[in-house]
């Protein structure tokens, strides 16, 4: 687990491709102390396991499944990714729940100054609006962002001086592709009521869920 807190930034020293396939070798442009072998470090957002590592770098195997649904492939040699590794137990919870596996790929449509701040607007699948709220909790590229508003495809986020410094967004500009996870609280409540919606033929049918079902729960 994650929390979208990015300890610092890598930079790409070797990207090779075996078919669908990449093996990343990472040089990290931050101290990454007592790294472990099969640790879980977040990359751009994307869960990858250590292969092999030494001082400073890491290697790590994406999959044809995670090149194929994230931004990975995008990464070359002199790429900039963000880091964090995996949340220890006992750690400062900064950020909100991130499990590093990406729901799509978002596109930059937009970018406008607001002060000192900058503010984005991506544009994503309409299928998972439904998990993008207001003020809700978003990761872009590995990165814990509060949603400023939204749309059934669409959100807006405020990035501050220090997230542009500290991360890649400063490079993102319109048509750029960014890995998106929304909030995992909201799918487990979908999966977890859906069941006590039921359907009658064409027309859904009054919900099972009422507040002593929501109480009973812990809501």
């Amino acid at each position: 687990m994650f929390t979208g807190l990015v300890m610092g930034m890598g930079r790409i020293e070797a990207a090779d491709n075996r078919g669908a396939e990449t093996r990343f070798r990472i040089r990290t442009l931050f101290e990454m102390v007592n790294i472990e072998l099969g640790e879980s470090i977040a990359v751009n957002g994307v869960c990858l396991t250590v292969e092999t590592f030494d001082d400073g770098w890491f290697t790590a195997y994406a999959s044809r499944e995670t090149m194929s649904v994230t931004s990975l492939g995008d990464l070359k040699v002199g790429s900039t990714a963000n880091l964090e590794r995996a949340m220890a137990m006992g750690d400062r919870f900064g950020g909100h729940i991130v499990s590093g596996h990406v729901d799509c790929l978002a596109k930059v449509a937009e970018v406008r100054p607001a002060g000192e701040s900058k503010i984005y607007k991506l544009t994503f699948a309409s299928s998972n609006g439904k998990y993008v709220i207001p003020k809700g909790s978003i990761t872009l590229d590995g990165i814990s962002l509060t949603v400023n508003d939204c749309g059934p495809d669409w959100l807006e986020v405020n990035i501050i001086p220090e997230t542009q410094k500290a991360t890649t967004i400063s490079g993102w500009t319109p048509g750029t592709k960014v890995n998106m996870e929304t909030d995992i609280i909201g799918k487990y409540v979908e999966r977890m009521v859906t069941p006590w919606t039921t359907k009658d033929g064409d027309e859904e049918s009054k919900s099972k869920i009422t507040m002593e079902y929501l109480t009973k729960h812990g809501f």
